[in-house]
């Protein structure tokens, strides 16, 4: 029986099959982990920490993908299979899309309408996403 993430492959699907990289996984942990932290910094502008916080979270969901040997088509379907890839819930992963809501109304139509309590939960989210990541042995290595 194929995967769910299997099944998200092929013609005109979001995913595609490709082997796990261990430098590519570790260059996006080590990129989420530091952004991560960064938006931690209450110095900077909310804006700036939410742009910190979703990049961070983007590419921890990103090596979560990839470590399980998958490369997305599209942004937003690396937080909507965070149960198939960390087994993280939707109280993680619809705050994460949430957030990938936000910032494409900022990309596209210049409305970024961020408040604390987004920047503090996305941070939430995304240490819960960092955290799996960190448990999971280097790719190729299991």
């Amino acid at each position: 029986m194929p995967s769910p993430l299997d099944n998200l492959c092929g013609p005109s699907k979001p995913l595609a099959a490709e082997a796990p990289d261990a430098r590519e996984f570790a260059g996006l942990l080590r990129s989420g982990q530091a952004r991560l932290k960064d938006a931690q910094v209450a110095q900077l502008s909310l804006e700036g920490r939410f742009d910190l916080v979703y990049n961070a979270a983007h590419a921890l969901c990103l090596a979560a993908l990839r470590w399980h040997g998958y490369r997305a088509g599209n942004r937003f379907i690396v937080f909507q299979v965070l149960p198939h890839t960390l087994s993280l819930g939707p109280e993680v992963w619809r705050v994460l899309a949430k957030g990938h809501e936000i910032r494409n109304l900022g990309e596209y139509e210049g409305d970024l309408n961020v408040d604390e309590r987004i920047v503090r939960d996305m941070i939430v989210a995304c240490q819960q996403v960092a955290a799996k990541l960190s448990a999971l042995p280097a790719p190729g290595s299991s």
